[in-house]
């Protein structure tokens, strides 16, 4: 045994707790601004539809329309794998997945669209639309054929919609209240925000609700869509989206990019308004910075190249969307939108190759990590974090197994929750 070695101090206790008194305000605000990840599944899209369009069948007849296109235009895991340039080994495993799911879960987050999807109608009509959607999602809640998550995109905050996006919030909202109260997987969606402000009153809004209807303060929470330069860079060269992230006052879930409002705003032609222009790029980088640590999670926008036609130009448009799709991944936005049924395919079997491709590096780290055995990589808390929240979300979707990935690392779902988020299930050892 070696020399014991003495210990000694300068400072007293006083100067610490000096400090620690001064920091008081700080650690207060880091706690409320960045309380990290919520804990809780990522959709890996967003579908829209149009109001008039949505139908109590609207999900099922994606997923059959999906499968359909599949069957058209990909019969077989090999020809899929091979438009898609999929690894041969994951050929099988991601076109099985890929069919499995079109059958079970083809949606896994549905927005009934009362915005450009839907556009100006006489109030009457859009009353109606407005009731009919809040009957139609609560009784596919009760009757377990909802998405996990759905909700509606209202008209947004400027002057010339505000009094018909707030109607229709209200009969929608109203609607679900009477049909039996506000599912679970609720969602709401505020889009072309350009101020704080717009966040503000919309905020406002939602409490004046819940005061009415005797919610938990809180309950309602929204997505921002970003649509517009000034969201990005406000006239005082701040980062107005960061500010809107605080105006919501923690309701904020999400910051959806939209990519075609946000490239015509900007000067990007028709002809190259796109998820992968530098203008885009640029864009999905602040709302990322804007958003790390504090909850709220960036969606990818989509893309306006449709998989129809002969199958020639649906499997272009096919590898188009699988490509920005994997690109989106590969740039931890975990979640787009989806504007066709055809894209559906793509968008899993570009999710589904991503994690599957990587279970096996991720897996080995985080075990390695927990056995703290080194390894020929040397990972930090916050890498076994992200592999952590890397394996819940192809859990989440459908990608991996909990089986195969306890497996792998000898760590069930609540080892995984603890280590991905402090809110999940608190941090691990």
């Amino acid at each position: 045994m070696g020399q014991q070695e003495q210990v000694a101090t300068s400072l007293t206790g006083a100067v610490g707790q000096e400090i620690g008194a001064s920091l008081a305000g700080v650690d207060a605000e880091l706690a409320r601004r960045y309380p990290g990840d919520p804990g809780t599944r990522q959709p890996v899209h967003t579908v829209y539809v149009p109001a008039d369009a949505f139908a109590a069948d609207t999900v099922r007849s994606w997923g059959d329309r999906a499968l359909a296109a599949m069957d058209e235009h990909a019969p077989d895991a090999a020809t899929f794998a091979r438009v898609l340039s999929i690894p041969q080994e994951l050929a099988g495993p991601v076109h099985d997945r890929v069919r499995a799911k079109l059958e079970r879960e083809p949606v896994e987050d549905l927005r009934i669209d009362f915005e450009d999807g839907y556009g100006p109608r006489p109030d009457a009509e859009e009353d109606e639309a407005a009731a009919r959607a809040a009957r139609l999602v609560a009784e596919a809640y009760a009757d377990g054929t909802a998405a996990p998550y759905t909700g509606i995109r209202m008209k947004c905050m400027e002057a010339a919609v505000r009094d018909r996006g707030i109607r229709t919030a209200d009969i929608f909202l109203t609607g679900l209240m009477r049909a039996g109260g506000l599912p679970d997987g609720l969602v709401l969606t505020l889009p072309k925000v350009t101020y704080p402000e717009q966040v503000t009153a919309f905020t406002r809004l939602l409490e004046a609700f819940e005061q009415t209807h005797g919610l938990p303060a809180g309950q309602l929470t929204f997505e921002i869509q970003i649509e517009t330069s000034q969201s990005i860079l406000a006239a005082d060269g701040t980062a107005a989206v960061a500010r809107m992230i605080d105006a919501a006052r923690g309701r904020a879930t999400g910051l959806h990019y939209g990519t075609f409002d946000y490239s015509a705003c900007v000067g990007v032609s028709p002809a190259h308004q796109a998820g992968d222009h530098p203008a885009a790029d640029h864009a999905k980088a602040v709302m990322q910075v804007a958003a790390a640590g504090t909850g709220v999670r960036v969606c990818d926008g989509s893309t306006n190249v449709l998989p129809v036609g002969p199958t020639e130009q649906v499997h272009d448009a096919w590898r188009l969307h699988h490509g920005l799709t994997r690109r989106a991944l590969a740039r931890a936005y975990y979640q787009g939108w989806d504007m066709h049924p055809g894209h559906l395919p793509t968008r899993y079997a570009a999710v589904y190759a991503f994690y599957r491709e990587g279970l096996g590096q991720a897996a080995s780290r985080l075990a390695a990590y927990v056995a703290r055995a080194g390894g020929d990589v040397m990972d930090e808390p916050a890498t076994a974090k992200a592999l952590s929240g890397y394996l819940l979300r192809g859990i989440d979707c459908g990608a991996l197994d909990n089986e195969e990935v306890t497996r792998l690392t000898g760590l069930g779902r609540a080892d995984l929750d603890a280590f991905a988020s402090p809110r999940r299930g608190g941090p691990a050892a």
